[in-house]
């Protein structure tokens, strides 16, 4: 079928907005975007009011809000020219951002050429850490994103550093576990379960996880290959996910 300029497949919507045809249905599932009519062929089509409040979505998401909030926000008064404006503070920042970048890279470019020292704080100015910024905020709220954001750029280069190379401590003492075939629950996994709750305190500025806030965390690193890479796969995944809801039930409970 071909569509008239009021009506879009949800193949052609994905296409034109940058999303994917999952995240559409997911959309429509929690009640965030629904399609305007449903095809013969069981497939969404979407009006040009479907079309806009989608913008609105996508743009609420780029300005750092969680889905919940965004529902929130198009459930209310907000009205566009609001957005709008919220959205143009969000571009300037980014530009600024942007700008920081192609300097940071400007910089590594002439030191490499005239064979000066590299700075480390030159070298990665403008450059985003927050690969997980999205599951944060939904499983948690925007304020812990920011929060958590705020710490780590208050950091210095050597914080960074240590804290990096405690993540990597405590992954490897898991693949030594994993590959001694030691119990998530003994005494030695758990220690190093410690360590990691600790590590995961200290990013979330001393506010320790509750029991529900750990076993999930240890639920999103199976879920998510990402997370699952940095213990080795699915199995390592797992098994840390184990040792997390042992050490909560122990002592978070």
């Amino acid at each position: 079928m071909t569509n008239t300029a009021k009506d879009w497949s949800i193949q052609e919507i994905a296409r034109l907005s940058g999303t994917t045809s999952r995240t559409l249905r997911h959309y429509d599932e929690i009640g965030l975007l629904a399609p305007t009519r449903l095809g013969a062929n069981g497939y969404r089509h979407y009006d040009a009011v479907a079309l806009t409040r989608l913008q609105r979505i996508l743009m609420l998401r780029e300005l750092g809000l969680g889905l919940p909030a965004i529902a929130d926000v198009l459930a209310g008064a907000t009205d566009d020219a609001d957005a709008l404006a919220a959205h143009l503070r969000w571009l300037r920042q980014e530009k600024n951002r942007l700008d920081r970048q192609i300097r940071s890279v400007e910089i590594t470019i002439i030191n490499q050429k005239e064979g000066t020292a590299l700075m480390a704080d030159e070298m990665f100015d403008g450059f985003d850490h927050t690969v997980y910024r999205e599951e944060v905020e939904e499983r948690w709220g925007i304020r812990s994103y920011a929060g958590g954001d705020r710490w780590w750029r208050s950091l210095s280069a050597e914080d960074k550093g240590r804290f990096r190379s405690e993540q990597k401590t405590v992954e490897a003492d898991y693949a030594s576990a994993i590959a001694a075939g030691a119990d998530v629950d003994g005494d030695a996994v758990q220690a190093i379960t410690r360590r990691h709750y600790v590590w995961i305190t200290a990013s979330w500025q001393g506010t320790a996880p509750t029991s529900e806030q750990f076993t999930g965390l240890g639920e999103m690193y199976v879920a998510d290959d990402r997370f699952a890479a940095n213990y080795g796969g699915p199995g390592g995944a797992a098994f840390v996910r184990d040792a997390m809801a042992a050490y909560a039930s122990r002592h978070l409970g």
